[in-house]
């Protein structure tokens, strides 16, 4: 433990910069994370809660394959188009789905900004959705 002390002391620049890394990754995280649900409990909140699907991928990708029902809004056009397209589900759970889940974050943060209370992210996006063999729909 000496040693370490003595390191930081050495290494002031250095040591500093790791913690300042270190909080930018936590702050980063914090300000991004998202109450997550698996691919099964994805279903569970569809089919017994009616929760409203948005997928927040490029139109060619949605068009490859989404989830059944699921209301397509690009995630750059998410804060002109979600006040109107989805206001009426604003009562109902909403599953925002992405490629491999890491942009749903953003995607749930403007949401609950827009006020839709019970919002969460599909974990592992579509990716692990047709990983564990569930169906998607082509247009």
């Amino acid at each position: 433990m000496e040693q370490f002390f003595e390191f930081i002391g050495n290494h002031l620049v250095l040591s500093s910069m790791w913690v300042a890394s270190a909080a930018a990754i936590i702050f980063y995280q914090a300000r991004t994370a998202a109450a997550s649900v698996g691919p099964q409990q994805a279903v569970m909140l569809i089919n017994r809660q009616d929760a409203v699907v948005v997928d927040i991928r490029d139109k060619k990708e949605f068009e490859a394959g989404h989830i059944v029902d699921a209301i397509h809004i690009p995630l750059a056009k998410l804060k002109q188009r979600a006040p109107a397209e989805l206001k009426k589900f604003k009562e109902r759970p909403v599953l925002v789905v992405c490629k491999m889940g890491q942009h749903a974050g953003e995607a749930v943060k403007t949401l609950e900004e827009l006020g839709h209370k019970e919002v969460s992210k599909l974990s592992g996006g579509v990716t692990e959705w047709k990983a564990q063999s569930y169906p998607l729909v082509q247009s």
